[in-house]
């Protein structure tokens, strides 16, 4: 299982401390899932977890993921229905969701440049574009549909 650098470890460490918590090797384990899976549900990280530590449970994996949600080391996004998918914090992009064969696909958040402006200056509104899904057709699915 990949890890994460000594630097971005120490300052993980040095993070919890601040909060009165410490790094556990079930902690890890759940960052260094989400870091090698880059986009997994509570349960494949779980099960890559398990792995390693079989007696790691899903309750453990969710309190750890809503944990490092708050230290700002992962995020979540909802690719449709059913359960969020996580990854590390700096890996910042829209997603684009088939709704026909489940496809994902990643584009750039700056794709959004300009709704995000446009946004900001009619309602005062900030788009967090790297917190976002986008439901439609692949293009494999939408040339299948044009051809019927």
């Amino acid at each position: 299982m990949e890890t994460v650098s000594p630097e971005e470890a120490a300052r993980l460490r040095r993070t919890l401390h601040e909060r009165g918590l410490r790094m556990t090797p079930q902690r890890q384990l759940v960052l260094d899932a989400v870091r090698e899976l880059e986009h997994a549900t509570p349960e494949q990280i779980c099960q890559r977890v398990q792995r390693v530590t079989p007696t790691v449970n899903i309750t453990t994996v969710y309190r750890t993921l809503e944990l490092l949600e708050k230290l700002r080391l992962v995020r979540h996004t909802h690719l449709g229905h059913g359960a969020p998918s996580y990854s590390v914090e700096e890996h910042e992009h829209v997603h684009l969701v088939c709704h026909n064969c489940g496809q994902v696909d990643e584009v750039p958040c700056d794709l959004l440049d300009d709704l995000a402006s446009r946004l900001s200056r009619g309602r005062g509104f900030q788009l967090d574009a790297s917190h976002l899904a986008l439901s439609g057709l692949c293009r494999q699915c939408s040339s299948s549909e044009e051809s019927v």
